[in-house]
């Protein structure tokens, strides 16, 4: 199965644990990325807020590369939630919007460059891992299960909302990557806040507002007693990774959450080197929490507890 592959920028530098992982277990499952040539940066966030055009141009532009590629209309697959939400958002706008189509397109052409409307589907990473592959392929190259590990899968705000180009999966309670972690032989936990927002940029806004956001995603893992937190997107790692002591000094808390990439839990089970998919580039080492890995299936009763400092987490009637 072949794919245009939108890396994004933080896959070359603070997530490229991510990317190295992406890349390890592509290889037995069938899945074939060619890179996007040329490409640039998504934006973010912040730029759409201060000139829509500019900003418009900039995401469109790799959707324009894309297209161009594409020798038999292949997706682009974007790993990072907010590359993934700012290229499909594009892709929709510029089909809505005949003047913002206009406009792109006449900054688009001083680069000998055109993108109309739907020329590229853009999916996430998951979805091409739990839809394309599909859990049945998986199951097959899984050789050493994680067996013992307690999982608390995170999504984060982005990537199951809005959905521009089709539904990805229940925007408040996704379970795509619950199952993928279950397939892995791991046990997954329940996780109340597993579609809340980490922050995002916040913390470069009012650390004060990130740092709780952060503490109540941590706290919630910490309830259920998770052994490591699994996430899909490079903004959220880095929130819950680098200001995991920032959030302890703070609020007097001592948390020692690792926080790896479902990426990174797929290589694992597949019996692939720790080194060769990033593992120990994290903050938080995640030695001691993979040291609970188990040859034989085991399963540890967490009771949930209320938040720290915060509102009960009551568990969830569905199953985590």
């Amino acid at each position: 199965m072949k794919y245009t592959y939108y890396p994004g920028c933080s896959l070359e530098r603070n997530a490229r644990a991510y990317h190295l992982s992406t890349m390890a277990v592509a290889e037995p499952l069938g899945l074939e990325f060619n890179e996007v040539q040329d490409w640039n940066c998504c934006g973010a966030t912040e730029y759409i807020a201060i000139d829509l055009v500019p900003a418009y141009a900039l995401i469109t532009r790799n959707l324009a590369l894309a297209a161009k590629q594409s020798t038999n209309g292949e997706h682009l697959v974007a790993p990072c939630s907010a590359c993934f939400l700012n290229l499909s958002k594009a892709d929709k706008y510029m089909g809505e919007s005949p003047n913002l189509s206009r406009k792109v397109n006449v900054a688009l052409a001083e680069a000998g460059l055109n993108y109309t409307a739907g020329s590229v589907k853009v999916d996430h990473l998951l979805h091409v891992v739990v839809n394309d592959v599909g859990f049945e392929a998986i199951a097959e190259k899984v050789t050493r299960p994680l067996y013992g590990l307690r999982v608390a899968p995170y999504y984060g705000c982005l990537v199951v909302r809005p959905g521009f180009q089709r539904k990805f999966d229940d925007p408040e309670y996704p379970t795509s990557m619950d199952q993928l972690v279950r397939v892995l032989g791991a046990e997954v936990v329940d996780f109340p806040l597993k579609a809340h927002c980490c922050g995002g940029h916040m913390t470069q806004i009012s650390e004060e507002v990130a740092l709780e956001l952060i503490r109540r995603l941590l706290q919630n893992a910490a309830d259920y007693e998770a052994d490591v937190l699994v996430t899909l997107c490079p903004m959220c790692q880095l929130n819950l990774d680098a200001y995991q002591e920032a959030v302890n000094k703070r609020f007097g808390t001592n948390y020692q959450i690792p926080i790896l990439y479902f990426t990174q839990l797929m290589g694992l089970a597949f019996g692939m080197p720790e080194e060769s998919l990033g593992i120990g580039l994290e903050f938080i080492p995640a030695g001691p929490a993979l040291a609970k890995i188990s040859d034989k299936p085991t399963a540890r009763k967490a009771r949930p507890r209320a938040a720290k400092g915060g509102l009960p987490m009551p568990a969830l009637s569905k199953e985590g």
